[in-house]
């Protein structure tokens, strides 16, 4: 049996890319700046080789076991969609479109004739700062708030009370179907919300629709191979459903890490694909470094579990998508490297897997360990792991 549990830990880089000056993120360091604030405590992950890992300013455990780096990201941007897409395979020629302006009134005209409602909004906001100011009327008037952000992202926010989550969805398909070509956004996201003036807050029910990746993912090639290909979270909106055998669309931390764990619990050959949200959607964009290490410290503390699950024939990566720095300006995304920790049984000691040179490097090795042909035009880290394998 052979099986890799992949998981996202949404939104934790460590450290700017070279590139960071073209994004207005010079001086990022998500992982390295939520220590330096909070200094959560991560032993499990530290016994992994996180302190090994440059600009992660965790103190090193020198017995630590693992695989330890980090990745460069190739394609343009620094959204989920382009992060995952990339480490799954697929890399993208060119950025998905943003609209620091809004979108196009013609378009949003055609929109509101489409789903018979006016709508409010179609500006970069933050989630909660565009409930604060905008909540309360959309509530009132039966108006779904429109809004985006420094991502590629055309996203609808409506009152549960108001329009149902099944409404909300039938808003976000239609956006989804309108949305292509030069409007081609990255994502629709439904942002269900609930409660009075002052105390509004978003629920579970959101959801992403993706556009299909533009390539062949490790997903495809694992389900054409007749193995599992698994999802865990918002892995199936992000690949707008294709390449899994199967879902488990689990909203939070502690769900998802249950989910994972329940799948761990199974035979099967293939990959289990997990994102762990909270750590961007509750704590990097709000810019909350004590939440964001809190929930830093719950993902350490499942790891023994996580570790007794595993058999020979496993391979664990814990990896993000891009950052998110709860001390840095604004409330975007952050354009930086992503961390590389990767574990089977049997591991003896430390290896250095350096920077990656793509993200798909990650790709082309769950291919090798699962004995698939496809290399995704990258390099696979199966020397490295080999290596710590060894005495």
């Amino acid at each position: 049996m052979k099986r890799v549990f992949l998981t996202v830990l949404d939104a934790v880089g460590c450290g700017e890319l070279p590139d960071a000056a073209l994004y207005g993120d010079v001086g990022a360091n998500t992982w390295g700046h939520v220590v330096d604030a909070v200094h959560p405590q991560l032993p499990n992950l530290a016994a992994l080789g996180l302190g090994h890992i440059p600009s992660t300013h965790y103190e090193k455990d020198e017995n630590a076991r693992g695989c330890y780096g980090r990745c460069r990201e190739v394609s343009a941007g620094k959204d989920t969609t382009t992060g995952h897409w990339e480490m799954a395979g697929v890399r993208l020629p060119q950025a998905f479109p943003t609209f620091p302006d809004g979108f196009p009134e013609e378009f949003i005209h055609a929109f509101e004739a489409r789903i018979g409602h006016r709508v409010i909004g179609n500006k970069p906001a933050s989630g909660t700062a565009i409930l604060e100011e905008l909540g309360e009327r959309s509530r009132r008037d039966a108006t779904p708030i429109v809004y985006t952000s420094a991502d590629s992202v055309f996203q609808i926010a409506c009152h549960e009370a108001v329009f149902p989550r099944e409404e909300l969805y039938r808003f976000c398909e239609i956006a989804r179907e309108m949305l292509q070509g030069p409007l081609g956004v990255g994502r629709v996201i439904a942002r269900p919300y609930i409660g009075e003036e002052g105390s509004f807050v978003r629920t579970s029910g959101r959801r992403d629709f993706s556009l299909p990746p533009c390539g062949r993912t490790i997903l495809d090639a694992v389900k054409e191979a007749g193995m599992q290909s698994l999802g865990v979270g918002k892995i199936e909106d992000i690949f707008a459903h294709t390449g899994l055998t199967g879902s488990n669309h689990a909203a939070g931390n502690t769900a998802c890490l249950k989910a994972w764990m329940d799948y761990m619990k199974t035979d099967f050959d293939g990959l289990c694909f997990t994102n762990l949200v909270d750590t961007d959607m509750l704590w990097g964009h709000r810019r909350d470094p004590k939440g964001f290490g809190m929930a830093l410290e719950e993902i350490d503390r499942a790891i023994p579990d996580i570790l007794s699950l595993m058999h020979t024939g496993d391979l664990l990566i814990l990896t993000a998508d891009h950052g998110c720095d709860p001390t840095f300006h604004g409330t975007d995304h952050t354009r930086e490297y992503i961390p590389l920790l990767v574990y089977t049984p049997g591991m003896r000691r430390a290896v250095d897997l350096g920077e990656r040179k793509t993200y798909a490097d990650i790709a082309a090795t769950i291919a090798a360990w699962l004995g698939l042909s496809p290399r995704f035009d990258a390099e696979s880290f199966m020397a490295q792991i080999e290596c710590a394998c060894q005495a």
